[in-house]
């Protein structure tokens, strides 16, 4: 882009052949008509050509000028055109966010109820995901569940995610009620497609042999099989994150205790060049929630 002359002196040049008047063309551009004059003397001076003939009261287009004239002017509205465009995409009130559609209806919906009663003037447009994201340029935020050893780039960590063992109130092995481990043995297993070592660290963890074998219901979804459980079909392991809100309503108990580190967790990724201030505010209010999250 080098040799190109000073973009006030197309300028000057559009305006005053638009107007054939040096003095008319300054009142538009907020400037002096011997600003504009002189402006169009330097543009014709870089070309080495003149661009207007100068009648005594008017002015008059050379044959360059006539034939310089569609370029210029079509090469000012693409600037115009696009500085408009990022001028508007800088104020939009709007955040797209993709979230598995787990994690979206047990935690981001109470985010995002907060968020829009304080700031109701900022659109939100949530992607529920299964498995695989969203299409990445769909996205300003975007929520994943990964492996913690397969994360790379820019992603954040929004909590060191807990497993839970969970099953109905009234979640019974052979007539007894579930309270001990060894319980599992025989009892009705929900398994989460995918995450077969969720159920291995269980059985790693109180030396349970074959269970993470065992046969049982199956599904690719988190949140069917927290339906199994809750509807006493038997029993699941699931990131804590995600059993919270059925345990706090008495849906589902947690019947022992045990502390595990699960190796899937949430990350989130953001368009941190191109975000506007929304996308900023909403990004700043998405962290502070999940650092008050309590596994």
């Amino acid at each position: 882009m080098k040799n190109l002359p000073h973009l006030t002196f197309l300028r000057s040049f559009e305006a005053a052949a638009r107007y054939l008047s040096f003095t008319t063309a300054a009142d538009e551009l907020n400037c002096t008509q011997s600003a504009v004059s002189n402006h169009v003397r330097s543009l014709e001076e870089f070309i080495g050509r003149p661009l207007f003939v100068r009648h005594p009261r008017s002015l008059s287009l050379t044959d360059v000028g006539e034939a310089y004239l569609p370029s210029v002017r079509h090469a000012l509205q693409e600037i115009d055109s696009a500085t408009q465009l990022l001028i508007s995409q800088s104020h939009k009130r709007e955040v797209v966010i993709s979230c598995p559609v787990s994690l979206a209806e047990k935690w981001l919906i109470h985010v995002v109820e907060d968020f829009t009663k304080a700031h109701p003037e900022i659109d939100l447009t949530i992607h529920s995901t299964i498995w695989v994201d969203v299409e990445t340029k769909v996205s300003d935020i975007s929520i994943t569940i990964n492996h913690v050893e397969d994360v790379e780039g820019p992603a954040v960590k929004l909590w060191d995610e807990k497993l839970a063992l969970v099953c109905a109130p009234d979640y019974r092995v052979d007539g007894t009620v579930l309270t001990r481990p060894e319980q599992l043995v025989d009892g009705k297993l929900i398994h989460i497609l995918g995450r077969p070592v969720y159920w291995e660290k269980i059985a790693r963890h109180f030396g349970l042999t074959g269970i993470e074998h065992k046969g049982g219901l199956q599904t690719n979804s988190s949140n069917m099989g927290l339906e199994f459980a809750v509807n006493g079909m038997g029993c699941a392991v699931l990131p804590k994150s995600l059993v919270r809100a059925h345990v706090a309503d008495g849906r589902l108990i947690e019947p022992f205790d045990f502390d595990l580190d699960c190796p899937w967790t949430y990350f989130a990724t953001f368009k941190d060049k191109a975000a506007t201030p929304s996308v900023k505010h909403f990004k700043t209010w998405l962290l502070k929630a999940a650092a008050q999250v309590a596994l």
